[in-house]
This record gives structure tokens, C-alpha cells and sequence, in this order.
């Protein structure tokens, strides 16, 4: 008999990451399989493993008339006939804005879309495409539930004095204020923290990969991101600047005859790593490289992690434990070291054989405030959202 599982899709602009779970009570869904397609709009290809990692299958098809219609339709099919007997029961979306309007998951009809559509231009990267697939599943299987889970819900615990900007009041009841993201990867780490630091309740976590931000988190609630109105505040990422001095784009646009496409291009494509190194927006390449623009983009990168956890420890008026997390973070051993050793100051005294080793405590036992790594799971936590939501309904 078939395993009924639940959908996780994580879809951008020219890519669909999926990861199916069993679906069932259990507390910690098992995962089935995973996999992507990729080169949307140019050369789609595909990928499927197991939950071993295993290669299934492979797939590739022209360019044209190959889009997240036929990319969502192809996965059902392919988890159904190849996959070890899996039905998808319900799909589970990875949403970066919800908005004030959605503080938790929810599941997606034809009036919850039209208003998760608004938010398109504060996140044009990513909503639109999330939303692409949505609708795609829902066109070809219109009775199969699907539940969107939202980057921006985790934050809506932070206090007013957070959420807001020195503008006109007025202006936060037209939604401008601080929404924070990679709220499902804070959330996972939230749940999992206590199987490390038990005693921990002010706790930083460093979310450390292309995208790239950080999170006070006491008692298990965000109470301060180092992003924004937007997924292009706080740290310098891959090729997102981070936080820039908004008179500088003033300077751009008026001084220099930039338009808005080609600040937009600056904010989000050529800039971060990629930008100040001008080797690449990949950290093991800036690691491995002996060039002057490659060190210098690892230091700014420490040092800006390093600054922001000093204002998120303000904000918590003092931390018990950081973690780091996502790629960067759960890999990068000399990364995680510099920003240890600048946070000496914190009471963290690094244990840098275990932080060579990777963990998962990267702290001597005497440390007054503990460091750890800790793999995220957005995937499992969507797949944990779908099920209690369905559940309950």
C-alpha cells in the first residue's frame, strides 16, 4: 500500500527543490526522498534521490515550454511511478512573505493568494515564483490541499519597538516596517535548541548561506532580525549588499543618472561576496583563494556578523548561547572561528578543536555562554506545519 506523504516545495525563479515526508502522527516526519529541478527557462534538468541521497532518477528537457506548470505536474507523476509507493496527499510551500497579515501557516485558496499577490514587490526574488508553483498544482490537482508556510511568520513576535522605522507613523498601517525572514530556519533551530542548551533562553542564531541573516531569540521568540522591510537588509550575502546607507542610492540616482532596474540589479545581484571580492559569491572559492578581493570579502563578512551579534546581544541584554546554521554556517569552520574569537568578549571561549571537527558544541565546557551548530531543516518544519494544519482542520 501506498505511503501517503506530504510535498515540500521550495520554488525560485528557475528552480523547484521538493522533499516528500510520510505523513503520518508521528512527531519527527520521515523523509522519502528529495530532489530538484533546475534551469528553469534556460535547460531544466532533473534530479531524484531517496532519503538516502541516492540518485533515482534523471531528467532534462528543452527550454521551451518547460516551466514550474510542467515541472510541478512532472514531480507528482515521477514520486507516484518512481518513488518506493508514495501518494501525495497534500504539498507544503515554502512562502517568504506573509505579510502582517499571516503569523502562522495557512491553507491556500483562491482569496489567501490573491492576497499573498500584494506582497510580490517586497520580495520580487522569491513571491512571485513561490506563488508560480502554487498555482500550478492547484490548476492540474485542484482538490489536493496545499498549505503555505511563510519566512516572515516567525518574526511577528518581535515587539513594536522593533518592527518599526524613524518615518511617519502613519506609514506602518500601509505594512512599511520590519518584517524579518528565514523565520522557518529560525523556527526549526528554536524547536531543536533544547536537545542542546536546555538552560538557553537568550540565544542568537546565525543563519549563515547565500542568504544571509541573524535572530535574538528569547524563550523560543524572534525579538530581532538583522533583516528588514525587505530580504536585502543587515548582512552582506552572496550578491546582496546587506544594509546600505540609503543616502548612497539617493547619491546613485541622482548624481549619477541611475534608474530603479539598475539599483535593483546593485541591492540583489552584484554585490555581497561576489561584489567585494569580484572572485565569486561562494565562500569555499573565497576560502581556497589566495586573491586580495577574496580575503577581503571573508573579513567584511565576519566582521558584519560580528557587529550585528553585538546589537542582538544589546537587545537580549546578553546571550546564553549562538548558533550557526544553513550552509555557510554549518561548514565553514574558519568562518565560524573568526566570528568566535571577535565574540570573545560575549564570555565565549572557543574550543577550536571541536569547532575544526564541526561540533556540534564548538565551546570549552567552562564557556559562560555556549556556541553550536546546528543543521537546519526548512523542509521538515514545512512538512511539520502541513500536518498539524490539516490535522486541525
Amino acid at each position: 500500500m501506498a505511503d501517503p506523504a506530504i510535498l515540500v516545495v521550495n520554488a525560485g525563479s528557475s528552480s523547484i527543490k521538493y522533499a516528500a515526508f510520510r505523513h503520518d502522527d508521528s512527531p519527527d516526519p520521515v523523509i522519502l526522498g528529495k530532489g530538484q529541478i533546475e534551469g528553469l527557462g534556460t535547460r531544466p534538468r532533473f534530479v531524484g534521490k531517496n532519503e538516502h541521497g541516492e540518485v533515482l532518477g534523471q531528467n532534462e528537457w528543452p527550454a521551451e515550454g518547460f516551466g514550474h506548470a510542467e515541472a510541478m505536474a512532472f514531480l507528482i507523476d515521477w514520486l507516484e511511478h518512481n518513488e518506493a509507493d508514495i501518494h501525495v496527499v497534500a504539498a507544503g510551500h515554502r512562502v517568504v512573505h506573509g505579510g502582517l497579515l499571516y503569523s502562522r501557516p495557512v491553507q491556500l485558496t483562491d482569496a489567501v493568494m490573491a492576497e499573498l499577490r500584494q506582497f510580490e514587490p517586497l520580495a520580487p526574488l522569491h513571491q512571485p515564483h513561490n506563488l508560480a508553483a502554487i498555482r500550478a498544482l492547484a490548476e492540474q490537482f485542484p482538490d489536493l490541499p496545499q498549505v503555505g508556510c511563510f519566512d516572515t511568520a516567525f518574526h511577528r513576535t518581535m515587539p513594536e519597538v522593533a518592527q518599526l522605522f524613524a518615518i511617519p507613523y502613519a506609514m506602518t498601517g500601509q505594512g512599511i516596517r520590519r518584517y524579518g525572514f528565514h523565520g522557518l530556519s529560525y523556527e526549526y533551530i528554536a524547536r531543536r535548541l533544547p536537545e542542546f542548551a536546555p538552560d538557553a533562553s537568550r540565544v542568537v542564531v546565525a543563519h549563515l548561506g547565500n542568504g544571509v541573516s541573524m535572530c535574538a531569540i528569547h524563550d523560543g521568540h524572534s525579538v530581532e532580525s538583522s533583516m528588514g522591510f525587505t530580504a536585502v537588509d543587515g548582512l552582506p550575502m552572496g550578491t546582496r549588499t546587506g544594509a546600505l546607507d540609503p543616502g548612497l542610492l539617493l547619491y546613485l540616482i541622482q548624481s549619477q543618472g541611475w534608474d530603479a532596474g539598475r539599483v535593483e540589479k546593485l541591492l540583489y545581484k552584484d554585490s555581497g561576496l561576489l561584489g567585494v571580492s569580484q572572485v565569486s559569491n561562494d565562500m569555499r572559492v573565497l576560502l581556497a583563494s589566495r586573491e586580495e578581493g577574496a580575503r577581503r570579502a571573508v573579513e567584511l563578512f565576519c566582521y558584519a556578523i560580528a557587529r550585528h551579534l553585538g546589537a542582538l546581544a544589546a537587545v537580549l541584554g546578553g546571550i546564553d548561547a549562538l548558533v550557526f546554521t544553513a550552509g555557510i554556517g554549518e561548514n565553514a569552520a574558519p568562518i565560524r572561528e573568526d566570528v568566535l574569537r571577535r565574540a570573545a568578549w560575549l564570555g565565549i571561549r572557543l574550543d577550536a578543536a571541536a569547532n575544526r571537527a564541526g561540533g556540534p558544541r564548538l565551546t570549552t565546557a567552562d564557556s559562560p555562554v555556549s556556541a553550536w551548530v546546528i543543521p537546519t531543516n526548512e523542509e521538515k518544519m514545512i512538512a511539520i506545519h502541513t500536518r498539524d494544519l490539516l490535522a486541525a482542520a
